[in-house]
């Protein structure tokens, strides 16, 4: 018996977190392809620029300046390029990230709707044990004498009325006469 509860403990508190599982592993990718990816971008752009720091260090005439900053340009041209590459592929991961996202949304609101109606039709189908033994029970001596009073209480109630309509027409009397 024991055993059948926390198995089925286990199983609820398992499909339960099921879904902040995957959604912490979707988190863990898409953190680990972002940095990936921007480490190897800032690969890329600390080459180009220690690269051009050296080609600046080895100008030694008015000619080697010329072509460094014929160069500088062209480089910079790529590197505006690259750059537009780049955020190009992290919108695309972001996009990719989102729809995973989106996926895992529905896939767990679908499950989620299935839970409930599920848990709805097992509740419809189980009796309540209360009502199903109340309804066996034969009534005892005191529930008849408990009907008898209920139904002399109303009949009390509608005497009282007319002595009450008695003493507020006498009280307006007496408040005519005082006047």
């Amino acid at each position: 018996m024991q055993d059948k509860m926390f198995d089925a403990f286990n199983e609820q508190t398992r499909s339960f977190f099921e879904p902040m599982r995957k959604f912490n592993g979707l988190m863990l990718d898409n953190m680990e392809k972002m940095t990936q990816f921007q480490l190897e971008s800032m690969k890329r752009y600390s080459q180009l620029g220690t690269k051009r720091i050296r080609d600046a260090s080895e100008i030694k005439d008015a000619e080697d300046l010329r072509d460094f900053g014929t160069r500088q340009a062209e480089v910079l041209n790529e590197l505006s390029k690259q750059m537009l590459e780049d955020a190009r592929a992290m919108t695309e991961l972001s996009m990719q990230f989102k729809g995973d996202m989106d996926k895992l949304f529905a896939e767990t609101g679908q499950q989620a709707a299935e839970q409930a109606v599920s848990g709805a039709k097992s509740a419809q189908a189980k009796p309540e044990p209360a009502k199903a033994e109340s309804t066996k029970q034969e009534p005892t001596k005191a529930e008849p004498a408990k009907a008898a009073s209920t139904k002399a209480e109303p009949a009390k109630a509608e005497s009282a009325k007319p002595e009450a309509a008695k003493t507020s027409s006498q009280s307006s009397r007496s408040n005519s006469k005082s006047s």
